[in-house]
């Protein structure tokens, strides 16, 4: 959610800062701008829209050349999406000027004394608020744009990650972070600014995560130096080393990154299963588990904090963790956990999983639970990121850059986590067999082959979404393990085609969605032949019987749903704590496909962001 991008060094900044906030779009953004130092003053351009609008205003401009600059991709919070309130925000004198991500949730009191002391304000943003106020606090004080920001920063109450500039000071950039992400890239004799690393990717492997609470002044030319804002601490940093390479945040021939993504499923799983499972030997490594076993099997309860489709990837781990190794599990959306006053000890688990590992709900909720004594245990995709630090230990999915706003291999790989989880769990208790334990081990191995087989259904899944594309209103049914994924395909759709669609346990048809069913109503049911089939076989039967229409995922080699549906898509057969695994491949799949038919903007869909990094 809303991106910075900047540059110091050597080259021309512009270039750099517009590839950069191109490669950040993927957060979700409304309006995007940029600064530099021409030489004599800073100068900038900004536009309501996608960066390809800004770049027509830049091509219209001569004096943006210079070494030194900020970018910034917008997602509207204070004030509607349009060129004024579009970043970057410049002070009263045009001295100084701030691209900022997160919200400043004291500005309107801070905002109020500055009008008393003469400020003036032409934008709705909280942005300005801040920027104003670091230049007051310069002035006041009578100290660098370093300190300024310090001490202005201690002022604040709220989320920011900022970038900040001096007309009178042209060779440094003062970046600090609070809640929302914010790294460097480091070159020889230049310095890269990103709300992650793929800004700068072509450019340098070297990258300073900063910590909440920390500043950093980056000058030209020079070392980088850090503080902390609440002291004059400083402090060398830590420079990691990415593995993250360029072509895997390409689209490589795919129309849209989250086909892409869609297709890089069964290798996202075999990279989260890699060094974890030996199949043939019955072996499940998970250090961040292992190291902590006694935790887990001494837990009365396990609670499980997320967001978004990593609740949905939380709900199928109940199942898991319930009916594989006896554990209690409570899952809670983190936006809600945090406010809710949870009775939580130092006897209890947290569980907190996040795609990017920047969560700002979830974020929250884990510094809640640790303040109640919890022990932490984190699941995320991006290395380094916050929930990664904060969480007492934990594990990485592995599942590679994903950069299409809906969820996918992210989703499988979580699941692919919490799976291992809850079967090493049942072995250690002892309350599963070692021929039944093999046969879990067996089965996550042999995934990858199966949802191989789904996508060479594409085909199929493609003339489905073709018959309901027209469609206003969707309902997604599955029972147990594929309640959740009935809320995922339902997610997806709406996500990014803008249909409405709701999710439901199958029985639950009876109390009260069934009174929508019509012609008009594709219903959208996992009846793969498990536990229940029977039950909903008969679900599938009412709904046929109000002449609703059905689109079925069924095992291969179905019989009974396939009489009755409308369209069916089978999956392979499998074991029932897999069948979330395959399920949901042909619903992202029918997602897709329905919102190219409608024309959506597939991987950056309307009012969405990647990463949600502000409450």
């Amino acid at each position: 959610m809303c991106g910075i991008v900047g540059y110091i060094g050597n080259k021309q900044a512009l270039p750099i800062i517009l590839n950069g906030l191109k490669r950040l779009e993927y957060r979700g953004y409304d309006s995007s701008g940029v600064a530099t130092y021409n030489g004599s003053t800073i100068v900038s351009c900004k536009s309501k829209g996608k960066i390809n609008k800004l770049e027509k205003s830049i091509a219209k401009r001569k004096n943006l050349n210079g070494k030194l600059g900020i970018g910034h991709t917008r997602w509207a919070t204070h004030g509607v999406p349009n060129d004024i309130n579009a970043h970057p925000q410049f002070s009263n004198s045009n001295n100084l000027c701030l691209v900022h991500n997160g919200i400043i949730e004291n500005y309107s009191s801070i905002k109020e004394s500055l009008i008393k002391k003469g400020y003036e304000f032409h934008s709705e943003t909280d942005t300005e608020v801040l920027v104003n106020l670091i230049e007051f606090v310069k002035e006041k004080e009578n100290v660098k744009l370093g300190e300024a920001v310090q001490i202005a920063l201690q002022k604040v109450v709220g989320a920011y990650a900022i970038a900040v500039i001096d007309n009178n000071k042209p060779d440094e950039i003062v970046v600090a972070k609070l809640g929302s992400p914010l790294c460097i890239g480091v070159g020889k004799e230049e310095h890269f600014i990103g709300s992650d690393a793929t800004p700068f990717l072509e450019f340098t492997k070297k990258v300073i995560y900063l910590e909440d609470g920390e500043l950093a002044v980056i000058r030209n030319h020079k070392s980088t130096i850090f503080r902390k804002t609440k002291d004059d601490t400083t402090f060398s940093p830590v420079i990691n080393n990415l593995e993250l390479s360029l072509d895997k945040i390409e689209k490589q021939g795919f129309d849209h990154y989250m086909l892409k993504e869609i297709y890089e499923q069964p290798k996202a799983i075999r990279d989260t299963l890699r060094g974890r499972i030996i199949a043939e030997k019955g072996v499940i490594k998970l250090s961040g588990l292992d190291d902590y076993i006694d935790k887990f099997l001494s837990a009365k309860k396990i609670t499980i904090i997320a967001c978004g489709t990593s609740w949905h990837s939380a709900l199928v781990a109940e199942y898991m963790f319930e009916k594989i190794a006896k554990i209690p599990v409570e899952v809670e959306y983190a936006s809600e956990f945090r406010y809710r006053e949870p009775v939580i000890g130092k006897e209890d688990i947290v569980l907190a999983i996040s795609q990017s590992g920047e969560t700002a709900d979830t974020l929250a909720a884990i510094k809640l639970a640790k303040e109640k004594g919890a022990f932490i245990y984190g699941i995320c995709n991006v290395v380094g990121s916050s929930i990664a630090r904060e969480s007492d230990t934990g594990s990485y999915t592995h599942a590679g850059p994903e950069i299409g706003v809906a969820s996918t291999k992210a989703f499988t790989t979580q699941m692919t986590v919490l799976y291992l989880m809850a079967v090493k769990l049942s072995k250690s208790k002892g309350i599963i067999s070692e021929q039944i334990y093999r046969k879990y081990i067996l089965e996550i191995s042999r995934i990858d082959k199966k949802i191989h087989k789904i996508l060479a259904s594409n085909d199929i899944i493609k003339k489905v979404a073709k018959k309901i594309k027209g469609s206003k209103n969707c309902l997604y049914l599955g029972r147990g393990y594929n309640f959740p994924i009935a809320l995922e395909g339902a997610l997806k759709l709406k996500e990014i085609s803008y249909i409405h669609a709701e999710g439901y346990p199958a029985a639950e048809m009876k109390h009260g969605p069934i009174a929508l069913i019509d012609k008009n109503m594709p219903t959208i049911v996992i009846a793969t032949n498990k536990i229940n089939y029977d039950k909903i076989v008969s679900n599938i039967q009412e709904i046929k019987s109000r002449k609703g229409q059905i689109i079925a995922i069924v095992s291969k080699g179905d019989k009974e749903v396939k009489k009755i549906a409308d369209y069916t898509i089978e999956v392979p057969d499998s074991i029932e704590s897999i069948t979330p695994f395959i399920t949901v491949i042909p619903l992202q799949l029918l997602s897709y496909h329905i919102a190219v038919m409608l024309g959506k903007n597939v991987d950056q869909p309307r009012n969405l962001a990647k990463s949600v990094t502000v409450e």
